[in-house]
């Protein structure tokens, strides 16, 4: 995938529509879902460099958020650390554990690794949930400071259209980083093994040391999501961590477009506001939901990226005659 002057703009574009966003926005729930559309775009574009580029599809982001989340709230609330501090360091505690996990789980390859992941997200979900001396078990910790309070600056971000744009500064951060990885030599090798693992190891590459850096670089994205969450809702508890969340991570990949930088955003907000517009459906929404996704995944194998490119496509050639 290179970076082109269209695809260039088309982000441009989606960054101008996201900075208005809130301006047009009138009911602050909604505004509330759009902060944590911004956060799940972060753990998208993590699976999506393990799972669309790579083709390895991790169960595990929801584990590796918990991780992130729980890292910052213990380090600021037993230890009084900064925020913005522990912000920082919650994605290289996440790193560590994923190098820990990630060695020995690459070595399996398709649903086998993903199996191993799944188990891995099941092992986190069960310390966090029976570790009650240090995360509180299921009644969780409370009182997690927002940045920016206290002693940590004088912007407040306890006030939601400014923590808006801060998970927005991170989200594009976290975006412009993964396509700078996916259009240099390192991306080109992701792709390579997604195609044929086989024929990178003959030529001479060591495919696990590239996989198993796909792995810690999505798990970090996944850390840092989780610790921006964490500080965006005070609370945090292991029912926010489980196998669910992680399967919400995959579907954004797929629903969005995998193997796309502009997929994993779209995606994003596709499975944070989707379940919400069909609450009309009351005890169906969740078959419903369910319903569209498998849809989506049989009809839209390049998910809404693809089908959007498919359909531009159509139109030029119609124009053109």
């Amino acid at each position: 995938m290179t970076l082109t002057r269209k695809n260039g703009l088309l982000y441009l574009a989606i960054l101008v529509g996201l900075i208005v966003l809130p301006s047009f926005i009138s009911v602050k729930y909604y505004l509330h879902l759009s902060v944590l559309a911004l956060i799940w775009v972060i753990v998208a574009q993590g699976q999506n460099l393990i799972q669309g580029f790579t083709g390895y599809v991790s169960i595990a982001q929801a584990g590796f958020m918990g991780i992130g989340a729980y890292g910052t709230a213990l380090l600021g609330l037993n230890f009084g650390l900064p925020v913005w501090l522990t912000i920082l360091i919650a994605p290289l505690i996440t790193a560590l554990f994923a190098l820990v996990a990630g060695y020995p789980s690459l070595r399996v390859k398709g649903h086998y690794f993903a199996i191993v992941t799944l188990a891995f997200n099941m092992v986190i979900f069960i310390v966090l949930l029976n570790l009650t001396d240090v995360t509180n078990g299921e009644a969780g910790l409370m009182g997690i400071p927002k940045p920016g309070a206290g002693r940590d600056g004088a912007i407040d971000f306890a006030d939601r259209t400014t923590y808006y744009y801060l998970v927005l500064i991170a989200a594009t951060g976290v975006t412009a980083l993964a396509a700078l990885i996916v259009n240099s030599r390192l991306g080109r090798v992701l792709v390579a093994i997604r195609q044929n693992e086989t024929l990178v190891g003959a030529a001479g590459l060591a495919a696990w040391k590239y996989k198993l850096f796909a792995f810690v670089v999505s798990a970090m994205f996944a850390g840092f999501a989780g610790a921006l969450y964490a500080h965006y809702q005070s609370f945090i508890n292991p029912e926010i961590f489980t196998i669910a969340q992680s399967m919400d991570a995959v579907l954004a990949v797929i629903l969005g477009g995998s193997g796309t930088i502009t997929g994993p955003i779209i995606g994003a907000f596709a499975i944070v506001f989707l379940p919400e517009y069909l609450r009309f459906a009351d005890s169906f929404r969740l078959v419903i939901y369910g319903l569209i996704l498998i849809l989506a995944t049989i009809f839209m194998p390049r998910g809404i990226v693809g089908l959007a490119s498919d359909a531009l496509g159509l139109l030029k050639k119609r124009l053109a005659r």
